[in-house]
């Protein structure tokens, strides 16, 4: 695990430039740093982190961070803990309104609800207090340490002076230097507050080593060339850093070359200012992309709070006042979904601005939502106004459904079935319940009716023979003509045949099949659209109705009846799929399949819904020819 960023690690030019001077000269004390700073918090975004912890349950955010409390602390990303908090009350907060929502709209008050405990929290408490504990007492150590490697370096630097003062052989009192400098390197991190002066301590009395003990030329000039080498080597790998794509890795890798930059000895003096220029030029370029690195992620989270303030008028200039129709608060609410959706697509707005904006965006969805479902309770209000109107429907139905005065119970029947139609629609629950009541009354009229006019045998036999007739044509079709007069020859002799009024029962079905089996097989050998074949089937089945028993009319409604509600059924799932697809992603891995996959199930379902109105226009044909 990389160490973390401290600014007792930063190197600063001050303290470099003094470094390379003459040994004789005096060091410095660094006054600013030119080249490496710490990056604001605050403008770190860590948005990979949020996008996968967002996607956690609470029971596994538990999970997650009671692993995380079990690791060793110095391992652990403040960032990951605090992700997953944000994640839990995020999913908290979502369930109290959620459970708000429920409360209110099964009668409570708002200002009386009271969420529920959750077991959870008061785990998730427990966890975060364990793991700020741990990360006191890591932070106490450290502290702890930094005491001890402070003491351990100003002995060094004691050690050093007698080095100095010592009249031991030169080879002995040299070895002994070079172990004091390598007891140096090892020792790591010192208070913050003590980093300048006892650097310039060290060098100080380093450069004073070297003075006093008057080292030869010869070695002296080795050292600063192993110094040099050293030197050369970290210009290149700051060089190198120029090539990575994450700055913030290549910004904290500068601070371990400059870390090692400064525990290497100095060059000769006429190298000394050409070293460092390139290794400030290179560190230079490094900090330059680290800034610029912030500054975009700054104008970024501008961008997105002005494109967050945006949605936030778009929701609150939504009209509720307008929507007085399901079709307008059908539209409105595909409005609030897609602004609800575009939201999610956008990153974070700058830290004090981002929870109120949040926090304005919620209320203003609340407010549609709470103002949609009042609109819906009145409808539901509505819709059991009619239940009761329909009730009265059937009970008239049923007083009726003995009558033996055929010509008025039949009129007042379709006048009845007429009215039904005006009605709008009652809960859901009931609706196929006081279908079935009311239709079971008019087909028990109608069937005793038609068993009244069952006399019309003789009338059904001929209807028969014309049918069959008719088939005969259909046989005996010259399959020379072209397709469009063939088709339309066809078209005719459906026609014919659908003219012809009833059969006898026992032949009905075998009559008619026969009838469709010729049939397809011309339109199979045209090529005759599938939705137009359907159509004329549906119209030649509408021809079984028509008598003037009453009984058809009936059967008619009821048919008319169930494809409305087919109609009404699949018009909810093409919206339902246009709204989906609208929540896709091509770009996302496999998104474009699927994206195909649902408009070609919009398209098949778009073909049924013509089809059903065409058949619903065909029985209000027959319905109108058969007035009276």
């Amino acid at each position: 695990m990389s160490e973390p960023i401290n600014p007792q690690n930063i190197v600063n030019d001050d303290v470099n430039a003094a470094e390379e001077k003459n040994v004789e000269e005096t060091v410095v004390a660094p006054a600013n740093d030119e080249l490496l700073t710490e990056a604001p918090e605050e403008l770190i975004s860590d948005e990979a982190e949020t996008a996968e912890t967002e996607q956690l349950t609470k029971p596994e955010i538990i999970n997650q961070l009671i692993l995380l409390v079990d690791e060793p602390v110095e391992e652990v990303s403040k960032n990951k803990v605090d992700a997953l908090k944000q994640a839990f009350y995020k999913q908290k907060r979502t369930e109290t309104e959620a459970a708000k929502r429920a409360f209110v709209e099964a009668g409570g008050s708002e200002e009386t609800f009271q969420p529920e405990p959750d077991p959870l929290e008061e785990r998730l408490k427990e966890l975060l207090s364990a793991f700020r504990e741990k990360k006191a007492s890591l932070v106490a150590e450290i502290d702890r340490i930094k005491e001890e490697n402070l003491v351990k370096k100003k002995a060094i630097i004691e050690k050093i002076k007698e080095l100095i003062e010592s009249q031991e052989d030169f080879q002995k009192i040299r070895d002994e230097f070079h172990k004091l400098q390598q007891q140096w390197k090892e020792i790591k991190q010192v208070p913050q507050v003590a980093i300048n002066d006892l650097w310039k301590d060290y060098q100080h009395y380093s450069e004073k080593f070297y003075d006093l003990l008057k080292i030869n030329n010869e070695m002296r000039d080795y050292d600063f060339k192993k110094n040099l080498e050293l030197k050369q080597n970290l210009c290149d790998n700051v060089e190198k850093l120029e090539q990575e794509k994450d700055v913030v890795s290549a910004f904290r890798q500068l601070q371990n070359l400059h870390q090692e930059w400064r525990e290497i000895g100095p060059v000769a003096k006429e190298l000394r200012e050409d070293i460092w220029a390139r290794f400030k030029k290179a560190s230079t370029i490094i900090n330059k992309k680290h800034q610029d690195h912030f500054e975009s992620l700054r104008l970024l989270e501008q961008r997105n709070m002005e494109e967050k303030t945006a949605l936030c008028e778009a929701m609150e200039a939504i009209d509720c006042s307008k929507l007085t129709s399901f079709k307008d608060w059908d539209e409105a609410n595909k409005q609030v979904l897609d602004l609800q959706e575009k939201w999610k697509t956008i990153g974070f707005a700058p830290k004090k601005n981002n929870v109120k904006l949040f926090e304005r965006f919620r209320a203003a969805c609340d407010q549609f939502f709470s103002t949609k479902s009042a609109f819906y309770k009145s409808v539901k209000e509505l819709r059991d106004v009619n239940l009761e109107k329909k009730r009265t429907l059937c009970e008239k139905a049923e007083a009726l459904k003995e009558s033996q005065d055929w010509k008025a119970a039949t009129d007042k029947l379709i006048a009845l079935q007429k009215e039904w139609k005006t009605i709008g629609q009652v809960p859901r629950k009931h609706a196929d319940t006081i279908w079935n009541r009311f239709i079971s009354a008019c087909d028990y009229f109608f069937e005793k009716k038609n068993t009244h006019f069952s006399s019309q045998k003789n009338e059904e036999t001929e209807n028969l023979n014309l049918k069959k007739a008719v088939i005969e044509k259909l046989k005996t079709l010259d399959e020379k003509l072209t397709g469009s007069a063939a088709v339309s020859k066809i078209r005719e002799f459906i026609a014919e045949f659908n003219q012809i009024g009833h059969v006898p029962f026992r032949d009905k079905d075998k009559i008619y099949k026969e009838f469709r089996t010729i049939v397809d097989q011309h339109f199979d050998r045209l090529k005759v659209d599938e939705s137009d074949r359907r159509l004329q089937s549906f119209k030649s089945s509408l021809s079984e109705f028509a008598d003037e028993s009453g009984k058809s009319k009936g059967k008619l409604l009821n048919e008319r009846e169930k494809l409305m509600r087919a109609y009404e059924r699949l018009k909810n799932d093409v919206q339902t799929y246009e709204n989906n697809i609208g929540f896709l992603s091509v770009s996302s891995k496999g998104g474009s399949g699927l994206v195909k996959e649902m408009q070609h199930k919009i398209d098949s379902l778009k073909e049924e819904v013509a089809l059903i109105v065409k058949k619903i226009e065909a029985i209000d044909d027959n319905l109108e020819n058969n007035k009276g």
